[in-house]
């Protein structure tokens, strides 16, 4: 459990005068349930970037990913040519995998695929959780799972679907993202709202 230096605010995570970034995004993003389209597909190519790297690192590179991606308007990144995404393996501003570079532009696709289906990603992404967020009562950040059936369900659907870098731990990490699943701490500031 930890707390910002300037404000003793117990948080899961985001502690110290030097991650006061990460302590931004646990108390005004993490958890908190996003309608967004525009921000449903960032927090998806973002949660895709990090397989096998730390989120800290992700966040310290999203404005990095914000330039690189059309400000993640998945229209434009769906267009983006191979030339496009090459260029970006040079740029230091994001993770430069060029797996992880070519799967945004197949997500954005299967994306846009899905918006069309159902009117709105956040339409079909939500209906795994049947419109409302799922809060758990953790006491210790080592009893929150990695993985549950529903992230298993949403990936096995979008992977079924053609996307990629959206395995079940990745997908479940997601849901908590974009406030799906509410698994801040009992102890959280956080917690009760």
């Amino acid at each position: 459990m930890h707390f910002l230096e300037t404000d003793c605010k117990i948080r899961c995570f985001g502690d110290g005068l030097d991650k006061q970034f990460y302590s931004e995004y646990h108390d005004h993003e993490w958890g908190i349930p996003s309608h967004d389209d525009r921000h449903l597909f960032e927090m998806l190519i973002l949660e895709g970037a990090q397989a096998g790297l730390s989120w800290e690192t992700i966040l310290k590179k999203r404005e990095g990913y914000r330039k690189a991606f059309h400000q993640f308007d998945a229209d434009k990144v769906a267009l983006m040519r191979d030339e496009d995404l090459d260029d970006l393996r040079q740029n230091p501003e994001i993770i430069r995998n060029r797996l992880k570079i070519y799967a945004a532009r197949q997500n954005a696709r299967v994306f846009l695929t899905i918006k069309q289906e159902f009117g709105s990603f956040d339409h079909y992404v939500w209906s795994f959780v049947k419109g409302k967020p799922i809060k758990n009562h953790w006491q210790r950040f080592e009893h929150v799972p990695v993985r549950t059936l529903e992230s298993d369900v949403l990936s096995k659907d979008l992977k079924k679907r053609g996307m990629t870098f959206v395995g079940p731990t990745i997908i479940y990490a997601y849901m908590q993202a974009i406030g799906m699943v509410n698994d801040h701490l009992t102890t959280c500031w956080c917690y009760g709202r």
